[in-house]
């Protein structure tokens, strides 16, 4: 017998998944209660507000999971150049493994809805500024002043993100290693 937050869990990982695949207008609730196996009254038992709301809450999970990665490969990595090939070879093998399904798990919401839903607007920008403030802890490790640190982070987490829409796109990893040699190239030039 599966107990009743087992429900909770699998119509999240459920939306993360589909919605990382195939965005926020082309899941619906019935294609999520099916996948996940979960019963249909506890998705508004457990999601009284929604789709909005259990969209949300699965993008806050996705972008935690990938947070706690990021940590790491940032963390671990002597320079920042090191930690984009950990970077790249992580969403390289997530593009590849997916058959170009999966990019940014919170790209394809952002693009759909930001504009029109404050609370997936909300889960979206919070997970771009944390991962931005981690790639800027990890150049301002590398010695670059903390305002070009976060400045420079914007524009990594920029290229990665353009680059990971146009390796869909294309449906090869190639735009997301050139942009990773452009970086490094970049990276180079601006040391301290």
């Amino acid at each position: 017998m599966k107990k009743r937050g087992d429900s909770r869990a699998r119509l999240l990982a459920t939306t993360a998944d589909l919605v990382h695949r195939q965005g926020y207008a082309s899941t619906g609730l019935n294609q999520i209660v099916e996948e996940s196996g979960a019963p249909k009254g506890s998705l508004y038992f457990h999601f009284p507000r929604g789709k909005e709301q259990l969209v949300a809450e699965a993008l806050e999970q996705s972008s935690a999971s990938l947070t706690e990665l990021l940590q790491g490969v940032l963390g671990a990595a002597p320079t920042t150049q090191l930690a984009l090939e950990g970077i790249v070879a992580y969403f390289s093998h997530a593009l590849e493994a997916s058959s170009f399904a999966k990019g940014c798990p919170i790209a394809t919401v952002a693009l759909e809805q930001a504009a029109s839903s404050d609370p997936l607007h909300r889960v979206c920008s919070v997970a771009y500024q944390r991962w931005q403030a981690l790639i800027a802890e990890r150049l301002h490790k590398d010695g670059h002043a903390a305002g070009r640190a976060d400045e420079l982070a914007g524009f990594f987490l920029a290229t990665i993100e353009g680059a990971l829409m146009l390796c869909r796109a294309h449906r090869s990893t190639e735009p997301l290693r050139r942009a990773a040699i452009e970086l490094r190239r970049f990276l180079a030039k601006d040391n301290p």
